[in-house]
């Protein structure tokens, strides 16, 4: 029998993929439990359209992170911290403070998580920090690192 997966199985397939599978243990284990249909052609229509949804979907999410990538190569935050002899500053600029300072002076949301600093910022000037909004966008924000007067 053939059956629409409706989550990911470890041992038979990822969700939405059509397998074969014994009639028996799709009548007694797999459509009780809901973890697959019978591939009808009604639910296989279903299928495809929810596929074609999900695309559309997928494309304006990738569309929306390109436009925040374009926001955030345009803006560009200050932050201030407190420096020592030479230069150096006290501590370092975080992810945790470089978020919160695209939220408060550029009104962006942006996940501390999803800024890849290679390392932490430790000395005056202007630094470019990638930001990845989506698997295949990656921003890049200008941070300005100023002492604090």
């Amino acid at each position: 029998m053939k059956v629409i997966l409706l989550q990911d199985v470890k041992s038979l397939g990822k969700e939405g993929e059509i397998i074969t599978v014994s009639d028996g243990y799709a009548r007694n284990y797999i459509i009780p439990k809901k973890i697959g249909l019978e591939a009808t052609t009604k639910n296989l229509n279903d299928l495809k359209l929810k596929k074609k949804y999900d695309a559309r979907l997928a494309e304006g999410v990738f569309e929306d992170a390109k436009a925040l990538a374009q926001r955030l190569e345009k803006g560009q935050i200050e932050i201030e911290m407190k420096v020592g002899d030479g230069e150096r500053l006290f501590g370092s600029v975080s992810n945790k403070e470089i978020a919160e300072a695209a939220r408060d002076q550029l009104g962006l949301k942006i996940d501390k998580k999803k800024i890849l600093l290679k390392e932490v910022i430790k000395s005056l000037g202007i630094h470019t920090v990638p930001v990845k909004l989506h698997p295949q966008v990656v921003g890049e924000l200008t941070v300005i690192v100023k002492a604090e007067e």
